[in-house]
């Protein structure tokens, strides 16, 4: 007689008592990540973050060294090709706003909801994997990719920017400089806020991810809402509201690039995205829990 297994729905039969079965054991990390790993959207997303600092060098190859001194006063493009550290940073910079926002929504918004549209979710479940098992291996997996996105763009920045403009301390856009071994303290610190501040748009990819069978729709609902977050930062008229927004402080980790390095905005920014990120990756599982899984 053949064991009794989950089939993802309020009545099935739990398995816990068949020999041998071990929840913690379906679903390997290491599966899931190399299922995720091999889709051409992962290929193309990290392509695409590769080549940016690359572009970036071509344009101020054929554009010119950029200077504030034009406008009057120095921003952080402005010290773009001062140094290596000055380039990764100035990478961060233009993408932090929208591009690093694309392959977070991409790797959480497309985990659940491909399987779903590929039909292929139900037999997950019935092999058998539990709910939580299965949203805690691909939130595990998706959280993965995307701090490697974090790093990737970085990474590639400060290795080009040194070959093309050479290793030299982090020169700020307030005057002064770091020194090479606060540099790449700083710049970790960076990506780190960077990552902890994407955490509202995973969550809200991922459990968006839970509630429709469209990829597109989740991914797509994210980004869409992470924008409309951007563009309610931009009303001043909220005034003190606008600090409920996640988006108020997505550029907070300037204060890292400061002489004195200024935590306050920062951990403020990092206490809310960590706030609304939980409470979506909750209801992620909970709405899964209770989802009649037909697809």
């Amino acid at each position: 007689m053949s064991a009794p297994v989950e089939t993802g729905t309020p009545s099935a039969v739990l398995v816990e008592s068949a020999p041998g079965y071990r929840a913690r054991h379906t679903l390997p990390l290491r599966v899931e990540a190399v299922r995720q790993l091999k889709r051409r959207r992962t290929l193309v997303m990290a392509a695409v973050l590769g080549a940016l600092p690359l572009v970036l060098i071509a344009a101020f190859a054929i554009g010119g060294t950029p200077d504030g001194r034009e406008r009057g006063r120095i921003t952080l493009m402005d010290t773009a090709t001062a140094s290596g550290a000055n380039f990764a940073a100035t990478c961060l910079f233009v993408s932090a706003g929208f591009l690093l926002v694309v392959p977070v929504a991409l790797f959480h918004g497309d985990t659940v909801a491909s399987e779903a549209n590929w039909s292929s979710l139900r037999y997950l479940l019935a092999a058998p994997v539990p709910r939580t098992r299965l949203l805690w291996s691909k939130l595990a997996v998706a959280l993965g990719f995307s701090a490697a996105a974090m790093l990737l763009l970085p990474l590639v920045g400060l290795i080009s920017g040194t070959i093309a403009y050479g290793w030299g301390p982090l020169k700020l856009p307030t005057g002064g400089s770091l020194a090479a071994g606060d540099t790449l303290a700083r710049i970790g610190l960076v990506v780190a806020f960077v990552f902890v501040s994407q955490l509202v748009t995973a969550a809200l990819a991922f459990w968006l991810s839970t509630k429709t069978d469209a990829p597109l729709g989740a991914v797509g609902g994210a980004v869409g809402l992470t924008i409309i977050g951007n563009v309610l930062d931009a009303v001043t008229a909220l005034g003190g509201w606008r600090e409920a927004l996640p988006a108020h402080w997505q550029f907070a980790w300037i204060d890292a690039l400061q002489p004195q390095l200024e935590w306050s905005g920062m951990l403020k920014g990092a206490s809310v995205s960590v706030t609304y990120a939980l409470v979506l990756f909750a209801l992620a599982f909970r709405n899964f829990a209770r989802k009649d899984i037909v697809s």
